[in-house]
This record gives structure tokens, sequence and C-alpha cells, in this order.
């Protein structure tokens, strides 16, 4: 059995579903036209059509898909908030762990919702760019300081 790649649509696909959606054609023939998931272009149509006298713009839709997928997955939140950034750094010249630092903020910040991250972020967040001269020296600021992190089955002893 082949294992499907998820895809986001393409502009050229919203194009076609556009005029096809202006020929009231169903979104049942539309998924066939594209060869994708009727629940896709369900998902997708809705999201854009609420009401009975909206339309469905593809340039529209394309450049806020694209907007919103460059905005959500490739920000990390601590890149984001510079306070949090400079909270995590200094803990981290206080020779704290990142678990250390997920936990005292916590205790600093009870209700502010930017000033919440696991340690798990802030790993990621340390060996996302090793090649970066800061993050060579964040790296050496952690307690094993190495430069990659283990595979989960080298960890296990496997």
């Amino acid at each position: 059995m082949e294992l499907k790649k998820h895809r986001r649509l393409s502009h050229k696909e919203r194009v076609i579903i556009q005029s096809l959606l202006e020929e009231n054609k169903s979104k049942a023939f539309i998924a066939i036209k594209l060869g994708r998931s009727r629940s896709t272009i369900t998902r997708e149509v809705n999201r854009w059509i609420t009401k009975p006298g909206e339309y469905y713009s593809a340039d529209i839709a394309d450049y806020i898909a694209k907007d919103d997928y460059l905005n959500k997955r490739n920000k990390d939140k601590i890149s984001t908030y510079r306070r949090l950034c400079m909270y995590i750094y200094k803990g981290l010249l206080k020779d704290w762990s990142p678990e250390q630092i997920s936990g005292r903020i916590k205790d600093d910040y009870p209700n502010d919702p930017v000033m919440t991250i696991s340690h798990e972020a802030i790993y990621q967040h340390i060996y996302n760019n090793p090649q970066a001269r800061m993050n060579l020296k964040l790296i050496k600021l952690l307690a094993r300081g190495t430069q990659r992190r283990r595979s989960r089955k080298k960890r296990k002893g496997n």
C-alpha cells in the first residue's frame, strides 16, 4: 500500500475550484476533477463561503493560506516574543536547564500566556539552527553541550 503524502492546494487548483464553483458544479465533481478528496474541497470552500451571498476567491484564499502557513509553522514562540527570549537566555546564562527555565517561568509569570513554554520548545529553539553563532553559544550552555541531539532509538538503547 502506498503512503499518501499530504500536500496543500496550489494556486492553480484554487483557480479551478473558483471557476467550477462559478459554474455551479458540486464539490464532489470538483474533487474528482482535481483528483483530491471530497473533504479537502469541502473544507476549503466552507472556510471561505459561510453565507449564501458570499463567493470563493482563489487569489485571496491562496494568499491567506500561504500567510497562515508562514506565520503558524515556521516561527517559534521564543523568536516571536522578545521578553520570553530574554528570560530564557538569562536562565541559560545562570546555568539553568530548559526544564528549570520552563518550571520557573510558570512561577514568575502565572497569568501571562506569552510567558509559558515547555522545555522541549526551548531545546527545539536551540537546536533548530546549530550553525548560527548565537545557537552555538546556547548549546555550550546546556548541561551536555553536545552539537546534536540523539535520536529516540539511540536514547532507548536499541
